[in-house]
């Protein structure tokens, strides 16, 4: 007889025994187990409860499978087309099902399951011995789930679960089965000082501690938890015994900030140049053909992209199809919202991370049901349940945040690519500096390329100077500004025009050492240099997030004088004050942007002309447009130009084009300076005069010659463990199962295997890491070989507390 069989994919499995595995339907669970509903099911040989996703359905003999328990969803939470693109993420990106699933639905609506016990409502008590006894008297005085919870767990007694298992058989507690999300909103916990405080109805004796905090939050106002532990350098501790004392306030606050602007824009009013309307009228007749195709738009700084975009995205609507814009970064999504929500009105839905998670689930909801045309977002964007996509666009198609480097390990690019296969529309990436690779496809002819080579405004690009910071330590200027960019920005302050500095490295000092003995101060958890934190004297793990206090002795040999070097954003933004008293400073790096909104109020501010100057990390470079910013200034090039990965040069070449292109946006001309010890890198100085083609021409003859993309794809298989030699043993099982998988394929493909070698960074939070770099194409054949050794690993007992990933195209330096 044929039944109905499920595919299911199931939580929590090892690449190594993920698949689908087939489960019967109860005749009473049959209407509503669907494809795209999750359900519960038995699993393993001890038959415990996991969640799974009903990914395929069958007709067949089921009787030697295993019914379903329950189907947690009234309705699939995915369409046709999810069901598709998780399978793809599977291949592509050798993850297990059930992570690319969690990846494609929104995190509020992820759940996980436990069971729970209460006690039954039987009237008559069986036999019970005593330690039952003990138990059973317990529960009956128990005020709280969570109480019951934690006398009948026995998960660090495991001679426990004889006991609750036999109170289970005789009736004594019943179980039953829940779902939570597995992540709340995400509300942040403030603080503020107490109403008897301030009325100075409170005396009590405080710790030097507790008294900064108060002192911070009598100049502040109010203050996140986060925020008060870093700039107080206190625990949560110290917070809360506060708030015991009647000293401190605690509460919760959702900040739900939308674009305060109106639809006040027609498309039709904006008016394009002529380049402009040449690369919008190509790019329609893409559009109109219907077919999968991909472009390339490269465009200086300031040439005009949004406003293409813009019309692109009107054109698309008017044709009866929907569309998707994708921009690198959550710090550029207000300004991006704003401008598009002036032209499209509430048509437009936003996703992004920052985003609690019932504005995410709403505009979820938006898409599904058709309120939603335009979506615009960063990387997770490009799952959105978007019907009849006409037109995707990447913005700044060449930033790295594109890549998740978490399982699944995508790039938003290749599944835009396979969005666009299925929708048969257009995929735009656009950036002043594209990828090597997708200028070389675009120059091959699997991309159509489209260029805008002048600013919208005519103004030229800036006017930019290299300085030799040797020189001017020669010349007895220790301090991190040359005499030229003092001057500069000393012009711009008299002037009243703007200036950004850009430093891509965040706190004061960035090495601490013992002058004597040359013994670093590392994280203990990590092969790292502590970062010094002058705001609240503590040192930072930037990996890891391990902290001490900054101390004058060295822990080696007793020096009392540790010598700090390195400069850092803390320590710009202090010399810039000292240089300019008056100057108004702005920094932003993630030290100064814990809050969800901290972005978009800091930029605001910045555009309105609250502040003179903004320093930052590379968060300020990109896709920012403030029309009074006429000076631009680099502190530092060359830790990011010698960085020890074959894509730095690139990155280094991208990261001063972008920000310099911040300046002489407006009326005015912009000027930039750049600063350096390698003053005359060919790098440095095409990306001065923005010369892109002769940057490429460089770059492209550079990877030939040494076989890296985008004449191979990159694939690295990371290990990391606890036990140093246990990571490093399992890259060479791997090594030894790649020799035998290899033996087992016909078919001949080329490939390099460098390594196994420990990483760049050799522990990252207690974990041992090493590598393998492999140079092969990226072809099912290859993902095939790989996946088989990937999954061969799950039969070693040496992989048991070894973490093993595959990540292709991903990053080699760290």
């Amino acid at each position: 007889m044929s039944e109905k069989i499920l595919s299911v994919a199931i939580s929590a499995t090892t690449y190594g025994y993920d698949k689908l595995y087939s489960y019967k339907v109860p005749d009473l669970l049959s209407e509503k187990a669907v494809v795209g509903a999750r359900v519960l099911v038995p699993f393993g040989y001890g038959n415990r409860k996991r969640v799974g996703v009903i990914l395929g359905i069958s007709e067949g003999s089921a009787a030697k499978l295993k019914p379903i328990i329950s189907v947690i969803d009234e309705k699939p939470l995915l369409s046709g087309e999810m069901v598709d693109l998780i399978k793809w993420l599977k291949d592509f990106s050798l993850c297990t099902y059930f992570d690319a699933f969690k990846t494609i639905v929104p995190s509020g609506m992820n759940v996980t399951f436990s069971q729970k016990y209460i006690l039954s409502d039987t009237g008559e008590i069986p036999e019970l011995t005593q330690e039952e006894k003990n138990i059973y008297e317990a529960l009956k005085s128990s005020s709280s789930q969570k109480e019951t919870d934690a006398l009948l767990d026995y998960s660090e007694v495991p001679s426990k679960k004889e006991v609750v298992l036999s109170l289970l058989n005789k009736g004594v507690i019943a179980e039953y089965d829940t779902f939570k999300r597995t992540k709340k909103d995400d509300t942040v916990r403030m603080l503020r000082l107490s109403d008897d405080y301030l009325s100075g109805n409170v005396s009590v004796e405080i710790t030097p501690k507790q008294r900064k905090v108060l002192e911070t939050l009598e100049e502040n106002g109010s203050a996140s938890l986060k925020e008060i532990c870093y700039l107080c350098n206190v625990t949560a501790v110290v917070c809360k015994n506060l708030c015991k004392r009647g000293l401190v306030t605690e509460y919760e606050y959702e900040e739900i900030i939308t674009p305060d602007v109106e639809k006040d824009l027609n498309p039709d009013d904006i008016v394009l140049s002529d380049k402009q309307r040449e690369v919008f009228d190509g790019l329609c007749a893409m559009i109109e053909r219907k077919e999968p195709a991909g472009a390339l738009l490269h465009g200086v700084t300031g040439s005009g992209k949004t406003s293409v975009f813009i019309k692109l995205i009107d054109y698309t609507l008017k044709n009866g199809r929907n569309a998707i814009l994708l921009i690198p970064q959550i710090s550029l999504t207000p300004q991006v919202v704003g401008q598009f929500t002036r032209v499209f009105g509430d048509v437009v839905a936003v996703i992004h991370s920052n985003m609690s998670i019932g504005q995410r689930l709403n505009e979820y909801k938006r898409i599904i049901s058709g309120q939603a045309r335009i979506v615009i977002g960063t990387r997770s964007a490009v799952f959105a349940p978007l019907e009849n996509i006409g037109l995707i666009i990447m913005d700044e198609e060449d930033e790295r945040t594109y890549k998740s480097e978490q399982s699944p390990r995508y790039h938003a690019r290749d599944v835009a690519k396979k969005r666009c296969s299925t929708h048969n529309c257009v995929l735009l990436m656009a950036s002043a500096t594209p990828s090597l690779e997708s200028y070389f496809y675009a120059k091959n002819k699997i991309y159509t390329l489209f260029e805008m080579p002048e600013r919208y405004t005519q103004n030229p690009l800036p006017d930019v100077s290299i300085v030799d910071m040797g020189a001017e330590l020669q010349n007895g200027n220790t301090s991190g500004f040359s005499d030229k960019l003092c001057s500069e920005i000393n012009y711009n302050l008299e002037h009243g025009e703007q200036t950004i500095l850009l430093l891509n490295r965040r706190g004061y000092n960035t090495y601490i050492s013992c002058p004597q003995c040359r013994e670093p101060v590392t994280c203990p958890e990590c092969d790292i240099p502590l970062t010094y934190h002058k705001v609240n004297g503590q040192l930072i793990c930037h990996y890891c997030g391990y902290q001490q206090e900054f101390s004058e002795t060295c822990t080696s040999c007793g020096c009392d004088h540790m010598k700090r070097s390195g400069v850092g954003t803390q320590r710009i933004e202090d010399e810039i004050q000292s240089l300019f008293p008056d100057a108004r400073i702005l920094r932003m790096d993630a030290d100064t942007t814990y809050s969800r909104f901290a972005h978009e109020k800091k930029f605001k501010a910045f555009a309105d002309g609250e502040y003179d100057i903004m320093v930052g990390t590379q968060m300020i470079a990109k896709g920012l447009d403030f029309p009074n910013v006429t000076l631009v200034g680099v502190i530092s090039l060359d830790t990011a130009l010698y960085a020890g990965d074959f894509r730095s040069y690139e990155r280094t070449f991208s990261l001063i084009t972008q920000v310099v292109g911040r300046s002489g946006r407006g009326d005015k001309c912009g000027r930039a300076i750049l600063q350096t010890f390698s003053p005359s890198h060919y790098i440095l100085n095409l990306a001065a005069i923005q010369d892109y083609k002769g940057f490429y021409e460089e770059e492209i003859a550079l990877r030939k010659a040494l076989i890296y993309p985008p004449y191979c794809d990159i694939c690295v298989v990371g290990f990391s463990s606890a036990v140093d030699i246990d990571a490093e043993n399992a890259t060479k099982i791997f090594l030894d199962l790649m020799k035998q998988e290899l033996g087992k394929i016909k078919a001949d493909f080329p490939m390099r295997v460098l390594g196994p070698t420990r990483a760049a960074i050799g522990k990252i939070n207690g974990k041992y890491r090493y590598k393998i770099i492999i140079k092969a194409k990226n072809t099912p054949t290859f993902r095939k070989y790989i996946s088989d050794v990937y999954t061969a690993t799950a039969g070693y007992k040496n992989f048991s507390n070894v973490s093993v990933y595959v990540d292709i195209n991903g990053e080699i330096g760290l």
